[in-house]
């Protein structure tokens, strides 16, 4: 077995690298530099490589509605799941790159390459990070596991009996769970699906001892009494989930988190690609998205397009190492 990531870049460098977000409003820039100035002339496709319903999947919806007032065109979601994102990152992929076409990219684009997929970073033009998203275990309401150290210790008692679910083959908490289960010394059985939220869907309903998700997932669910979150993987308590424990208060120093940038396919016009970098950046300081995100328990940042290429490519080789490649 490949060896899995034990964290991904702190989230607190991240944020340092991130312009801070305004509440300010903007005025709209959709009108681009000289060659851009009929762009956009058609409705942009938003696509998300998961499920509807997810933390990735809200993301773009939120998006989606504040491009719409930037650009003045339809911006039409367009969910392809599958392949821990690999199946719509795939399919963007071979887009034209006229920007009629983007995608919300989860921290799986950095890291596919290396686990047998033909995702390459180099093969998409990205507009900037919008937000970083920390990482949890959470167990079914009704579940007798109390503590984390308790699901570790039924693990221990037996064997691949405990079952926990994630995001599909690939992702990051499926790392995360994988990761954990190093540290603790045990055998989880991982259980994966097509998203975040089929994933906390499963937990929810009992058919799973547990799911690895991100906060954005599951902070809503513990709030509202379907799950109970046994640990965050921070540094730190996260602010959303202030009275739960890290997993390293419970003996497991496993720090993992998630990121979301928006991308196009390669080679975009450079008038076009200001354009929509000026919009997105737009739409990622707005009230409504910020408030979507926070409400999460998740972090909301802007990073431009080149700073954020630079970090994905960053990412992608620090991958290529934790993956042993």
């Amino acid at each position: 077995m490949k060896r899995r990531p034990s964290k991904l870049a702190p989230l607190a460098l991240l944020a340092a690298a991130a312009t801070v977000l305004s509440l300010s409003g903007c005025a709209n820039r959709a009108g681009g530099t000289a060659g851009g100035e009929d762009f956009p002339a058609q409705s942009i496709t938003f696509y998300t490589p998961t499920q509807a319903g997810g933390a990735t999947d809200l993301t773009a919806r939120t998006l989606a509605t504040q491009l719409e007032a930037e650009l003045g065109q339809s911006i039409v979601v367009d969910n392809r799941p599958g392949g821990a994102g690999s199946v719509g990152m795939t399919h963007v992929a071979g887009l034209a790159a006229d920007g009629y076409s983007i995608m919300v990219f989860p921290v799986e684009v950095s890291m596919l390459g290396h686990q047998g997929y033909d995702i390459d970073p180099a093969n998409y033009d990205f507009l900037g990070i919008v937000n970083e998203q920390p990482g949890t275990i959470a167990v079914p309401a009704d579940s007798p596991y109390e503590t984390l150290e308790d699901l570790v210790a039924a693990a221990k008692a037996n064997p691949g009996s405990v079952t926990i679910s994630n995001a599909g083959p690939g992702s990051i908490w499926e790392a995360g769970a994988t990761e954990l289960g190093n540290v603790a010394g045990v055998e989880f059985q991982g259980v994966p699906f097509d998203g975040g939220a089929p994933a906390v869907t499963a937990a929810v309903g009992g058919q799973v001892d547990a799911v690895v998700a991100g906060i954005g997932e599951t902070a809503p669910a513990n709030e509202d009494g379907r799950l109970r979150v046994l640990a965050v993987f921070t540094e730190e308590r996260a602010p959303a989930l202030p009275d739960v424990p890290t997993a390293g208060e419970a003996g497991y120093d496993v720090v993992i988190g998630s990121w979301a940038a928006i991308g196009a396919p390669a080679g975009l016009d450079p008038a076009v690609k200001e354009s929509l970098q000026a919009a997105i950046e737009t739409a990622a300081g707005s009230s409504e998205y910020i408030e979507l995100i926070e409400s999460g328990g998740n972090i909301p940042v802007f990073i431009p397009g080149d700073e954020a290429t630079d970090f994905v490519t960053a990412e992608h080789e620090r991958f290529a190492e934790l993956f042993g490649e």
